[in-house]
């Protein structure tokens, strides 16, 4: 909420306690109502304030912060006289409590609102922040047009103050906005040029050591401005206002003063007619400059190398580069607004050291999918729809070199005799990238995102992706060791179900997982993950999924889980779970469970074995147990439509039978799909193994009513002995 343009806000803050922070605000105000004559109020904010200010002030609070963030009278009815109390100096006071025995609890929303409002009654509103600075403390820096830094002249003091300095840097928050003020000056402390040259700041304010007057002041509750105004102590004070006054605190509210729009002004035609080959807007520019300044003052090659190293180490260099950054904007762009400095701020710094103009994208839950195609259009997925967003690359130097960010960490490379790439974010969301020349319009990048713990049983069954009988029988299924594949079209949701069902696998046995790039995540506790390994640079020492599945039947598995199977690794996924390794489970690429058998054959005849047609179904046919077919439906949802079990062999054919399915009945006036799952009828042929086995299984999952039992009471793996 904006601040009246005729009030100025002074936040006042210390770096370490015992700096005289709180007596500084409160002798400040107290001059400042004396030299400029204007109304002039000082609020108390320190969230560990025990009512300090009520005793230096000598005055009881009429109202408190606490108080007016809970009132629930708006403050536009109450009299000013009834809100705050009044100096007979002539400022005015807000205490934040009323002493020790209260806290200072009150929502940034609600203190802003307050300062609004007081700032339509004065002229100047001083706010004594504390040292440590909180939510509540930085919604006031947000509107404060100055924030006064109170040190002292020892080392230590000095020292935390630099602290203090460089996090509000990293809060993006310009140093033309610091007045430094040393206080409790004497000749035995620190000089104020050794401190400017340390702090980076030169101090506006010197104030003198003078113990006697100031502990008067608090004994007789009165600031010493206005007891002993002709003090030196009292001058300097005086003297900090004229020079705080005179100059800077104009200049200050104007970095608060919304700027015309910078991108599609008027100021981007001349740009581009001035021969700017691109046509790129100001704020564009200034971008580009602050980016290229920031590489030409740090070795940005050396930093990344950095924060790749661990996550504590990855934080401290990402707080530094982005002081860097602010100082090089301070400098570059001093007259922007602090809305669009913030911004250019955080931008550089996520083109510095993150994935630029992804970021936000990649924060944001409600996108599943990013698909850039080229710099100047990405396109993402909300809700199972695909949408433009907006956003830009700079260009398509920019656009590779954020790729490259993604892939290096990685061990992978993308240049022009690899011009493609798989690779996976930290978060496991699934990279694709192909570059010029295979990419006629510049680097294409897909991002399919990949949600933390995956998707629970029961949120399947809130999405209507499932029934309650469908999941307790692939709960059952699972548990048992019965084998699984997992059928489905691209972007449909195979690897989200691979996950998903793989819960039900008991906690005691040993998983081994193959992926090309490392998205399943297993709950269980015995979990090895195996991931492929691409051709170095001179085309060798490539691990395929191939010779990890063949590994991982030497790392005594109790089940193999393969991410994808997508070529004659087919073969070896079928011999492992003939041989032993019962609920093994797999993904492929099929739009219906026949397909599926039809795909798994024509993948094992790529694995270059000249096998007879019969041999390799009789292999499907042996090994898998039941294919899952999912799909993405037109509007946008993901639904289990089909489980089917292999039977066996009728001649040459492989006899499927499906036990439940998906029919679709129509669409709705959204064009949402209608539907509803059905059991056939088809009880499973492994029902009685099962039963042999100890376990139950009630026939009420065969049929089209509900089951007593929740879903809830089906989801925790029990332990197959």
């Amino acid at each position: 909420m904006a601040l009246n343009p005729n009030c100025s806000l002074i936040a006042v803050v210390g770096g370490k306690g015992g700096v005289g922070k709180s007596i500084f605000a409160a002798n400040l105000t107290a001059a400042m109502t004396a030299e400029l004559r204007v109304p002039v109020l000082l609020i108390d904010c320190d969230t560990k304030s025990a009512g300090d200010q009520n005793i230096i002030t000598g005055l009881k609070p009429v109202k408190t912060l606490r108080e007016l963030s809970n009132a629930t009278t708006t403050l536009a009815s109450t009299p000013l006289q009834q809100l705050v109390a009044q100096h007979p100096s002539g400022f005015s006071y807000l205490g934040a409590v009323r002493g020790p025995d209260e806290i200072l609890a009150i929502s940034s929303e609600n203190l802003s609102k307050i300062i609004e409002f007081f700032s339509r009654s004065f002229k100047f509103i001083i706010v004594d922040c504390g040292n440590d600075l909180g939510p509540i403390q930085y919604s006031i820096l947000q509107d404060a047009t100055a924030i006064t830094i109170v040190t002292t002249p020892e080392i230590l003091v000095v020292q935390q103050t630099q602290r203090l300095i460089n996090e509000l840097l990293t809060n993006t928050y310009p140093k033309e906005m610091f007045q430094l003020v040393i206080n409790k000056f004497g000749s035995n402390g620190l000089q104020p040029q050794v401190i400017a040259q340390h702090l980076g700041v030169i101090p506006i304010g010197v104030i003198p050591s003078d113990e006697n007057t100031a502990m008067a002041s608090l004994v007789q509750s009165k600031p010493f401005v206005v007891t002993n105004p002709k003090s030196p102590i009292s001058a300097a004070y005086f003297d900090f206002v004229r020079k705080l006054s005179s100059g800077p605190l104009q200049k200050l509210k104007s970095l608060q003063k919304p700027k015309p729009a910078i991108a599609g002004s008027a100021s981007t035609e001349v740009v581009a007619s001035n021969g700017n080959p691109n046509g790129y807007d100001n704020y564009t520019l200034m971008k580009l400059r602050v980016h290229s300044e920031l590489i030409r003052t740090i070795d940005l090659k050396k930093i990344l190398a950095e924060a790749n190293n661990s996550e504590s180490k990855e934080k401290e260099v990402r707080a530094k580069t982005q002081r860097d950054i602010s100082v090089i904007v301070d400098k570059e762009a001093p007259d922007f607004a602090r809305e669009d400095r913030q911004r250019l701020v955080k931008e550089v710094l996520e083109e510095a050291l993150g994935l630029g103009p992804l970021e936000d994208m990649l924060a944001d839950p409600s996108i599943t999918e990013i698909m850039v195609n080229g710099a100047g259009k990405i396109f993402v997925e909300k809700a199972g729809r695909v949408q433009l967003s907006g956003i830009k690359f700079t260009s398509n130097d920019h656009l590779r070199r954020i790729i490259e960010r993604i892939v290096t960490p990685l061990g992978r490379q993308i240049n022009n005799a690899t011009p493609y790439v798989d690779a996976r974010l930290k978060d496991g969301s699934r990279v694709n990238a192909v570059i010029e020349p295979l990419a006629i319009d510049g680097p294409a990048l897909t991002i399919r995102k990949f949600k933390k713990g995956g998707i629970s049983p029961q949120k399947y069954i809130d999405y209507g992706s499932a029934t309650t009988n469908m999941l307790d029988f692939l709960r059952i299924s699972v548990e048992y060791g019965y084998n699984v594949v997992i059928s489905g079209g691209t972007g449909s949701g195979k690897t989200s179900l691979l996950n998903m069902i793989s819960q039900f696998i008991p906690s005691h046995e040993r998983v081994i997982t193959v992926e090309d790039a490392a998205e399943l995540q297993m709950m269980q506790e015995h979990v090895v993950r195996l991931e492929t390994r691409p051709p170095s640079m001179e085309g060798t020492n490539a691990v395929t999924i191939r010779d990890l599945i063949k590994n991982a039947l030497r790392m005594r598995p109790d089940r193999i889980v393969v991410g994808e199977t997508r070529d004659g690794a087919a073969l070896d996924m079928l011999q492992a779970m003939n041989t032993g390794h019962d609920g093994s489970m797999t993904t492929t690429h099929a739009n219906s469970p026949r397909e599926c058998v039809a795909r798994l054959e024509t993948l094992v005849m790529m694995s270059g074995l000249e096998l007879p047609l019969r041999a390799i179904r009789e292999q499907i046919a042996g090994a898998v147990d039941l294919i899952v077919q999912i799909v993405r439906l037109s509007d946008g949802s993901r639904k289990i439509i089909s489980i089917t079990e292999v039977v066996g062999m009728q001649g040459d054919v492989i006899s499927l039978a499906e036990i439940f399915r998906y029919k679709e009945t129509g669409y709705d006036k959204n064009r949402k799909s209608l539907g509803q799952f059905q059991a056939t009828g088809t009880v499973p042929s492994f029902v009685q193994e099962i039963k042999d086995k100890g376990g139950h299984v009630s026939m009420e999952i065969f049929s089209n009513e509900v089951p007593k039992a929740t879903v809830a009471a089906i989801i925790p793996p029990k332990k197959v002995g």
